[in-house]
């Protein structure tokens, strides 16, 4: 049997005229750039994640590095954030001349561990960047409760978590200064390219942001700050506007996947007979359950490299978020981490390892997937 990482095509198959549709009206229109789509996707994506405002870009990386012009971040102040995440979390601090400070991760959910931030914080702080890994909400409260003691800004990288919810039903992205979401293909939400959103309660951020994306120019052709080409593609945002109204279903579906995929492997002992961690969906503020999204279904397992090979050989695709932390990346050598800095976040990046979780896997691979790995591990 074949089970694939991911499936677009299953996904894009029922809605392939609708999505042909969109694009040809964007065809038509003749207007490529922040067209009509754009603005109509700006105001769904803000109303579904609880917030007032959202401004299209270019990609989730540059969601980041927008938030951060807009806070205007000067070289040498320091942003903490976690050691796991993709390279675009840490990337955009970089980029900026500012100073990533990192924090060690939950070894539950992989998010940052809140109750280390408060003892990272120096005079140089401006910012703090949790990321809403796998699509599970860090522990928002005692982050944003740093962030206020100290005045500084939060910036959430939900870039796999849109939808997600946290403790009291506030929405991923709505809780902070600002919210960064990716659409990159693969995501719960995704394009057919790159394409991103930054999120805000915060008029004046809202159109610094605005004004950033077109190169910082404000009216055209007259600029007073240095911006960039972070504007949305018109044909991504028709795209978007298309799925958007199936994303609640298809989280319901990766919701329904991550519960057979615990029974199964209860089942099978994989926990007692061979140490396997699988994914938790967390009860912290006050006994009430975080909204998991499984953006990834990723398990902890020994002998990972062995187990990948047994499972590529069975036609079962696999990939690991993330091989080497962020304080370990050679580009980052400079800013002088070593091995053993950040203990949890480095047996993640040993440990780890995705399984298929998309909406239209059935049961029948999924009892493959779970059996296979059963065996691989008694290899």
């Amino acid at each position: 049997m074949n089970v694939p990482l991911l499936d677009l095509k299953a996904q894009h198959e029922p809605i392939r005229k609708d999505l042909l549709a969109a694009m040809e009206r964007v065809l038509d229109q003749n207007n490529f750039i922040l067209g009509r789509e754009v603005s109509e996707l700006e105001e769904q994506v803000a109303a579904y994640s609880g917030t007032r405002y959202a401004v299209g870009v270019s990609s989730g990386t540059d969601a980041l590095l927008a938030a951060l012009m807009a806070l205007d971040l000067k070289p040498g102040d320091e942003v903490i954030t976690t050691p796991l995440s993709f390279f675009a979390t840490v990337g955009a601090i970089v980029r900026l001349g500012a100073v990533p400070v990192f924090v060690d991760i939950d070894p539950v959910t992989y998010n940052l561990d809140s109750s280390r931030i408060e003892a990272a914080v120096t005079p140089r702080t401006r910012a703090i960047i949790p990321v809403h890994l796998y699509g599970q909400c860090a522990d928002m409260t005692p982050i944003l409760q740093v962030a206020a003691a100290h005045n500084l800004a939060v910036v959430e990288d939900a870039a796999q978590a849109i939808g997600a919810e946290y403790g009291d039903g506030r929405r991923a992205g709505s809780m902070g200064t600002m919210g960064c979401f990716s659409f990159f293909p693969s995501k719960n939400l995704g394009g057919l390219g790159d394409g991103g959103m930054i999120v805000t309660n915060d008029a004046p951020l809202a159109e610094r942001l605005r004004v950033l994306r077109v190169q910082g120019g404000k009216p055209k052709y007259y600029h007073r700050v240095l911006g960039g080409n972070f504007r949305l593609d018109t044909i991504q945002a028709a795209v978007l506007n298309v799925k958007l109204p199936y994303l609640d279903r298809w989280t319901a579906l990766r919701q329904q996947h991550a519960d057979l995929y615990e029974s199964l492997f209860r089942s099978l002992n994989v926990e007692s007979e061979f140490g396997v961690r699988l994914p938790q969906a967390v009860y912290k503020q006050n006994g009430v359950r975080h909204y998991h999204i499984y953006n990834q279904f990723v398990i902890g397992v020994p002998k990972r490299e062995a187990l990948r090979e047994y499972l590529k050989a069975k036609g079962i695709g696999t990939e690991i978020y993330y091989p080497v932390p962020l304080h370990r990346q050679e580009c980052l050598q400079s800013l002088g981490y070593k091995e053993g800095a950040y203990p949890e976040a480095e047996r993640a990046c040993r440990d780890l390892v995705a399984l298929p979780i998309y909406p239209e896997l059935n049961e029948d691979q999924q009892h493959y997937v779970a059996q296979t790995v059963r065996e691989g591990l008694a290899q």
